[in-house]
């Protein structure tokens, strides 16, 4: 066990470089389960837990993978079974896309019931719907997820919900189905496209990601491709955000700037300044923040993996702000922990009401999740005098070396054994 001890009160200046974007690597690498022939040279793959638990789980499966820095290379021409029923599955919720993957390829698989962050009740119902309407059958027995088919036939599948996981799911299961599959009401998320992008280099024939419709024209086999992952969107609006919130200039170098137009939107609403310049950001904060109210969104709306930090930096904005949780129903829980520095934050359901104090003070707090575990960094970051944060587990999952990024930024913040 691990904890990050913070020394708050500073300003952060210079820039910091962005890596892979999560969302996409943890779909991107089961999508290279599906090439029956040649190798996936994935590059700029982000160095986190999520990623590293994923090789372990493709290896059980009997794929070959070598890593070069954030190079993986993923042969699983000769993969040997379907079976992904072990404990790694368990904590990740990116799990699930094995089972769309192993479908696709050889028409069965079992997968282990997913893991991940306790943000609300996350079902795989429309994953099954849209697996059942290829023609597969599925059932939850002893805590797996059991899928198989005969065959696998393109159809039309309108999702009740928009929904990142199911789309991607859905669309790694069609790509081999005989025939055109139509997927409608899809999330248009950066990562559903980049998968998308991924999967069509390996020779998949998939239009109009990023749109409502995405059609799936199927085909014979996939091959192994090179293919470099997108910048992480979330990742670099964190650290927009504590940058706002410090006060100070920072420039996000290596990201897509139109990923992050809700988030730079707000945040020069509270009174900061944002200069997009190619592939890079520049914040400028003098620390003096007005409310604003925010209400999660699919893309491009804001992002719910946004809401936490965003949540922290409104804590000492002045005024009142109300941010409202479209999509996930208990994505609160870090509003205890920012009570405990010092922060007015009611939670109504759905709703948290923030009214701006002067300033959040040290204390030992917990990231509950992996967004909740980096607010907890930025009020750590803004808070006056020592921050503890345990769970530094969650936090791992999804963002690669963070203490040393704060630290070349001039932040306080070190990692240390509990």
């Amino acid at each position: 066990m691990e904890k990050l001890i913070i020394n708050g009160g500073n300003n952060l200046y210079g820039h910091v470089d962005i890596s892979g974007a999560k969302n996409a690597a943890v779909a991107i690498i089961p999508g290279a389960i599906m090439a029956s022939k040649g190798v996936c040279v994935i590059d700029n793959i982000p160095d986190i837990e999520d990623v590293r638990c994923l090789e372990r789980i493709l290896e059980s499966l009997g794929c070959k993978l070598k890593k070069n820095n954030d190079t993986v290379n993923i042969d699983s021409s000769d993969i040997e079974s379907t079976n992904a029923c072990v404990e790694e599955v368990r904590k990740m919720r990116a799990s699930y896309y094995l089972i769309g993957a192993l479908l696709g390829r050889f028409k069965e698989a079992r997968v282990e019931l997913p893991g991940g962050c306790p943000i609300g009740v996350r079902p795989i119902d429309q994953h099954i719907k849209g697996f059942e309407a290829l023609g597969a059958k599925v059932k939850i027995e002893h805590g797996a997820v059991i899928v198989k088919a005969d065959r696998l036939i393109g159809t039309k599948i309108f999702f009740d919900v928009v929904s990142v996981g199911a789309t991607i799911n859905v669309m790694l299961a069609a790509i081999l189905a005989e025939g055109t599959t139509t997927l409608e009401n899809v999330a248009k998320e950066p990562h559903v496209v980049d998968v998308a992008n991924f999967l069509n280099s390996m020779g998949a024939n998939i239009r109009g990601a990023g749109t409502d419709v995405i059609r799936i024209f199927g085909v014979k086999e996939l091959k192994g491709c090179n293919y470099s992952v997108i910048p992480d969107q979330i990742e670099a609006g964190t650290y927009m955000i504590a940058t706002a919130a410090c006060g100070g200039e920072v420039t996000i170098k290596n990201i897509i700037p139109k990923h992050l137009e809700s988030i730079s939107a707000k945040l020069v609403e509270t009174g900061v300044e944002v200069i997009s310049d190619g592939d890079s950001v520049t914040v400028k904060s003098s620390g003096k923040l007005k409310g604003v109210n925010i209400k999660t969104l699919p893309y491009p709306g804001f992002p719910t993996d946004i809401q936490q930090p965003m949540t922290t930096l409104l804590s000492i904005a002045k005024g009142r702000s109300i941010i409202n949780e479209s999509i996930w129903e208990n994505r609160f829980k870090h509003a205890d922990e920012l009570k405990k520095m010092g922060a007015s934050v009611k939670v109504e359901g759905r709703t948290a009401i923030i009214d701006g104090v002067d300033k959040l003070t040290g204390a030992v707090v917990k990231a509950t999740d992996l967004r909740a575990g980096a607010a907890m960094i930025i009020a750590g970051l803004i808070g006056e005098g020592t921050t503890e944060i345990v769970g530094v587990e969650h936090i791992d999952r999804g963002y690669p070396h963070i203490e040393e990024k704060f630290k070349k930024l001039g932040a306080s913040i070190t990692r240390s054994t509990i």
